[in-house]
């Protein structure tokens, strides 16, 4: 009886490993005695495991993700700060909405990946070039989804605090910001996975070190092994972020939490 109240109180933790070990097993499984395939042309999870246990014991796997994170905490800081506040001026004041959303969908739409290298020539190779097209990569979910947060505000909330004699200001703090609050967490979720595309992209054109840089090295020579280290190491801190950010809503939202078990 515990193990099933154990089970169903970390139901989405449980079913999450389940799914990863029987796909690292099958792969294994597969490439050993189905078809058995040249470790050059491609790798299995024991040699990535092998590999992955070599690179945490040294310094550069971790130095690379710091350099990487640099970026990626910078870039993602402005696209919070920037796309939330004009998501919410967009969704409130329609002249803004009409001016700037044709533009803002139009650049969403267009293949934002193709302009790394121009980002990288005015911005150089670095910490701050990297940034921008972190930058570039997130802050359309925040503005679209905070957009969308505003425009599903209960218009009933605005008539009581007018009625109340509520100014704007206290519009935005008291109704329209807290029933935004769960779509900003979700964009943040739609964010967190294109910003991590972007220093990875950005890795890729021009630099030295960094995590990208060190996937891209290990591909161009072959080194499957330590590729796939590189590839796991931004999934991992993906689904992290992105269960901080499940956490968040649940402390946001508490009542879209209770949807999601039903």
């Amino acid at each position: 009886m515990e193990a099933v109240e154990l089970f169903a109180g970390h139901r989405r933790l449980w079913l999450g490993l389940l799914s990863v070990i029987l796909l690292v097993t099958v792969w294994e499984l597969a490439l050993t005695y189905i078809i058995p395939v040249d470790p050059f042309f491609f790798t299995k999870p024991s040699l990535i495991a092998e590999a992955f246990r070599e690179q945490v014991k040294g310094p550069k796997l971790w130095h690379d993700l710091a350099i990487s994170s640099r970026a990626f905490i910078w870039g993602f800081s402005f696209a919070v700060v920037i796309g939330i506040p004009l998501g919410l001026i967009m969704g409130w004041r329609r002249r803004v909405e009409y001016t700037l959303d044709p533009f803002l969908t139009a650049l969403y739409a267009s293949p934002l990946v193709a302009l790394a290298p121009m980002l990288i020539i005015i911005f150089g190779v670095g910490v701050v070039g990297k940034a921008a097209l972190v930058f570039l990569l997130a802050v359309f979910p925040f503005i679209f989804n905070t957009f969308a947060g505003v425009k599903s505000t209960e218009p009933l909330l605005i008539n009581v605090i007018r009625s109340f004699g509520g100014k704007e200001k206290d519009l935005y703090l008291k109704v329209i910001l807290p029933s935004t609050l769960p779509y900003i967490v979700a964009g943040a979720r739609i964010a967190i996975g294109r910003g991590l595309v972007g220093i990875i992209v950005g890795e890729f054109y021009a630099a030295s070190e960094g995590i990208g840089f060190a996937i891209s090295q290990a591909g161009d020579t072959y080194r499957l092994p330590d590729m796939f280290v590189g590839i796991i190491m931004l999934s991992l801190i993906a689904v992290v972020l992105t269960e901080l950010m499940r956490w968040l809503e649940s402390v946001v939202a508490p009542w879209r939490a209770g949807e999601e078990m039903r």
